[in-house]
């Protein structure tokens, strides 16, 4: 079945987010709960050198290190670069420059945020302290920023046993990323048909293949794909996987499946939810249907529509 053409290119705000719980090994454990305490550790090599952040192996010599020191809140900026917006999430609300510190008794610089009142008072070799924040919590943002201050260098770093009370052993580290999603005209035109409840792919004129959602061009044969076709609404099930995890946001409870669906008259296989059923009773070949969100935007997710299940040879190209 032919579709009609694509309408007017989408264009929409998008977040990207991956925030994840690390655990922390006995040298990052110590760095950020020194943080904690207002104290900079760092680590030294077995050449003498003292590396701060610390890391748990020389990089140059792959070597394990354990030996913390201390190091002083000075330092000297190393080289900069000025950020004439600040954006979400940076450090500061106001224009500000990145620095690469060497604190006082460290042999390499910590980047972090350096609060002036312009490019023309940074330069290489000028003093900075630290200024912490207000509340410490065992991060790197324990550090507020650094700020110019008018000292001689410290002394040489100190040794450190590392030993805190209730030391940090996990961080939740964010990841995001925002920005403006066009998705194009092969794109925009299935989302538009999704908002009608019809599911359109693209044919390749030289494979046949038609791919859901399309791509705007085959990835095989590179060339345009322009021939708008609708499949489905049914499709097959060809693999699957069972979420034992619960996402951060996502009001689904585990366990659930997420599965592989080949739509009746598509070239490939889409994600989707597999709901209406036991998740030990999904299984390859199982016919399925969708289910529309509360919007009739998209399918929230794909159900047993009644039919017997494909046989393996229908779909063992879409695996």
């Amino acid at each position: 079945m032919t579709a009609a053409p694509a309408p007017e290119t989408l264009r929409a705000p998008l977040v990207v987010e991956f925030p994840f719980t690390r655990s922390l090994g006995p040298v990052q454990s110590a760095f950020l709960t020194g943080l904690r305490e207002r104290t900079v550790l760092g680590v030294r090599a077995d050449d003498g050198r003292v590396l701060v952040p610390p890391v748990e192996y020389d990089p140059e010599t792959a070597a394990e290190l354990r030996h913390l020191v201390e190091v002083a809140a000075t330092g000297t900026v190393t080289t900069w670069a000025w950020n004439h917006e600040s954006r979400p999430g940076q450090p500061l609300t106001t224009p500000f420059a990145w620095a690469l510190v060497r604190l006082d008794g460290a042999d390499t610089a910590l980047l972090h945020a350096l609060d002036a009142p312009g490019p023309e008072s940074v330069r290489t070799g000028m003093r900075v302290r630290i200024r912490w924040a207000e509340n410490s919590s065992g991060a790197i943002t324990d550090i507020a920023c650094f700020e110019p201050y008018e000292s001689d260098p410290a002394g040489a770093a100190r040794d450190h046993d590392g030993r805190f009370d209730d030391p940090v052993t996990g961080i939740v580290a964010p990841a995001r990323l925002d920005y403006t999603y066009t998705p194009g005209r092969a794109q925009t035109g299935y989302l538009h048909a999704l908002a009608e409840r019809r599911t359109v792919g693209e044919r390749c004129p030289s494979c046949a293949k038609v791919y859901v959602p399309p791509r705007g061009a085959c990835p095989t044969c590179g060339i345009a794909t322009t021939d708008r076709v609708e499949v489905g609404p049914r499709g097959t099930v060809t693999t699957f996987c069972i979420v034992n995890i619960k996402a951060k946001n996502l009001d689904i409870e585990v366990p659930y499946v997420y599965a592989h669906i080949a739509l009746d008259g598509a070239g490939l296989a889409l994600h989707g939810r597999i709901g209406g059923i036991p998740y030990d009773q999904v299984r390859m070949g199982l016919r399925v249907e969708p289910v529309w969100s509360d919007d009739g935007r998209f399918p929230d997710h794909y159900r047993p529509c009644g039919e017997p299940d494909a046989d393996y040879d229908t779909y063992k190209e879409l695996l």
